[in-house]
């Protein structure tokens, strides 16, 4: 398969025919309420979440992207990020797989040629598949070696999210002749293919998350859907766009993370009086101390909620730029996204942390489930770290660097 060409434009919005952006905001609220009531026990359980994907395909979450031409929601990305959102502050690790399936269902639209991402999509669409994997670059990598019939996969990928109730695998592999990088999809039933649920994180533990392992696994020439060189011959700036594009998911799956714990964490103050201290209750609203802990996490959280709609409307520009797009303008957005990654990863690390404090010792308690959030936004960003984000917006702003093509999953 030769190189695919650079994405035609996106849709235009009076093109598109699902139910709209309110439609979808009154899904993703009760859905995630409906996650909410049963978040604590589900965490404990630590089971694959196959329950959660049938909740999220009965609501009609998984088809959100997909054209409704081509039988899917219509949707558009700020609404899957405010989807992603509202599921990641009921359960994160929902919203982790949820975004994740986003994020890799649409790029068949965006790294293959228009005719075979519209046969994907629509069969995406027809069998509503859950879609699992990643991009992110590993050592060593998947390879792709040619065969007289196509081509066959082989490797280890060590971790990603999805994998374990996944109806399709989309992955990064390398040609072994060329070692130039493909998006492959796979159907995880097919011979060859072992999953295996080893990640046993502390957090995140509904993402679904696992290795998979491919043994010579046949893999057919639509299947290799285009290429993910970051060399600037082979990648255009809109293709480029990817990467932040993708990378705004894991944004919102932070501030998730943030609003949802201090939501439940002043449902609780409201309601609690502590037994130990009951002149001056923890986490009452009469305590000073919770009063200013209550504020600060407030302006940081909606700080680098401001941050991320900027980054949002640039990401939205570029995308409606189409091919007109330049590698400067790529490079002003990334740099935008890399900054509402930062503010949105300090939100969610210092509000998870803290609200254990403004609790107090009752937070401990395992049966009120507090502890969820923390082990989940911090393992969201062990794997998902911002420090190289970070040097990224300092070279930019010293040395007028272009930020590399990173994709986030």
């Amino acid at each position: 398969m030769g190189v695919a060409p650079a994405p035609s434009r996106p849709t235009a919005e009076s093109d598109r025919t699902g139910p709209g952006r309110a439609h979808w905001l009154r899904v993703a609220r009760e859905t995630a309420d409906d996650l909410a009531t049963d978040a604590v026990a589900r965490d404990q359980a630590g089971k694959a979440p196959f329950d959660e994907v049938s909740r999220l395909r009965e609501a009609g979450l998984l088809t959100l992207l997909i054209p409704a031409e081509l039988g899917g929601g219509g949707a558009d990305w700020p609404t899957a990020y405010a989807v992603v959102r509202e599921i990641a502050a009921a359960d994160g690790a929902i919203g982790q797989l949820l975004g994740c399936h986003y994020f890799l269902s649409w790029s068949a639209r965006y790294f293959t040629e228009p005719a075979l991402a519209a046969q994907v999509e629509r069969q995406s669409a027809a069998e509503q598949w859950c879609w699992g994997g990643g991009f992110a670059r590993q050592e060593p990598p998947l390879t792709l070696a040619r065969t007289a019939d196509g081509h066959v996969l082989d490797g280890r990928q060590s971790y990603a999210t999805g994998v374990l109730v996944a109806d399709l695998l989309a992955v990064r592999a390398v040609r072994a002749d060329t070692g130039e990088p493909f998006v492959v999809v796979v159907d995880p039933a097919r011979h060859g293919v072992g999953i295996d649920g080893d990640a046993d994180t502390f957090g995140q533990r509904l993402a679904a998350g696992g290795s998979v392992e491919f043994d010579a696994v046949p893999v057919a020439a639509d299947d290799v859907l285009g290429s993910l060189s970051a060399d600037e011959d082979v990648l255009s700036p809109l293709t480029a766009l990817a990467s932040p594009v993708g990378r705004l998911l894991s944004v919102q799956l932070r501030l998730g993370m943030a609003e949802g714990v201090l939501a439940e964490a002043r449902e609780y103050s409201r309601a609690g009086q502590s037994p130990w201290h009951p002149a001056c209750p923890v986490g009452s609203p009469q305590d000073l101390h919770v009063l200013t802990a209550y504020g600060e996490l407030t302006v940081l959280t909606r700080s680098a909620s401001a941050l991320t709609a900027q980054a949002l409307e640039a990401a939205q520009g570029g995308l409606a730029r189409g091919e007109d797009l330049t590698y400067d303008e790529y490079a002003e957005i990334s740099v935008l996204v890399a900054m509402a990654e930062a503010a949105a990863s300090r939100a969610a690390q210092e509000s998870t942390a803290r609200a254990l404090d403004i609790i107090g010792a009752r937070s401990a308690s395992s049966r009120l489930g507090f502890d969820r959030f923390w082990r989940n936004a911090r393992t969201h960003t062990l794997y998902e770290p911002v420090a190289h984000r970070l040097r990224d917006v300092g070279d930019y702003f010293l040395n007028g660097a272009h930020p590399p093509f990173v994709l986030p999953v």
